[in-house]
């Protein structure tokens, strides 16, 4: 069996993540919050993940992001999302294209072909 991976960070205490989980407006970040004040606080992995909707591996997972990034690693990180199709000088033109009514061809199923303005 393996060594469960040890909380390493002494910044806060199970006290101050619990303070922290009752401040925060995620609510995830505020369960992986309470799940490792359970662990500081001597209960097993097992249970504190069980007691905060997670499995153990996935406790061992947020541990290690505590580990590194703190009390932000707990959050979700934003996905960068794709990359736009639009160059900067369309997406400001765009409003006014749909103000006057012009669409792209490839979009004449959306508003009807006969509204499609050419120039």
């Amino acid at each position: 069996m393996v060594a469960a991976i040890a909380i390493t960070r002494k910044d806060y205490t199970a006290e101050q993540l619990r303070d922290s989980a009752k401040r925060t407006k995620d609510a995830d970040a505020a369960r992986r919050m309470l799940a490792l004040a359970l662990v500081l606080e001597g209960k097993s992995r097992t249970e504190a993940a069980t007691s905060c909707g997670m499995d153990r591996q996935i406790l061992c997972d947020w541990v290690h992001r505590y580990n590194a990034q703190g009390i932000e690693g707990l959050h979700n990180r934003t996905a960068p999302g794709a990359k736009p199709k639009l160059s900067a000088e369309q997406e400001r033109r765009w409003p006014s294209w749909f103000a006057k009514g012009r669409i792209w061809p490839s979009m004449a199923w959306f508003a009807g072909a006969e509204s499609i303005s050419h120039g």
